[in-house]
């Protein structure tokens, strides 16, 4: 796996959880003595992708081309 993160830039995003969600991530974080940042990074990085060969940790995912206003109808 792939820890250097001192070089990528950091994005903000937002996130909807229950409350016994959220709070069960605030516990674990915790008890762990992590941030829930770590915490959802360190599970991210555990997520298998179908990769056919391509190595996401060395490379970025490629962007998905969305038609916004499909999706809205």
């Amino acid at each position: 796996m792939c820890n250097s993160n001192a070089n990528m830039a950091k994005k903000n995003f937002t996130i909807r959880l229950s409350d016994k969600r959220l709070a069960k991530l605030r516990l674990y974080a915790q008890q762990k003595d992590k941030t829930m940042t770590q915490v959802l990074e360190e599970c991210i990085d555990k997520l298998k992708l179908d990769t056919d060969g391509f190595n996401h940790h060395l490379a970025p995912l490629p962007a998905v081309k969305t038609d916004w206003l499909s999706l809205a109808r």
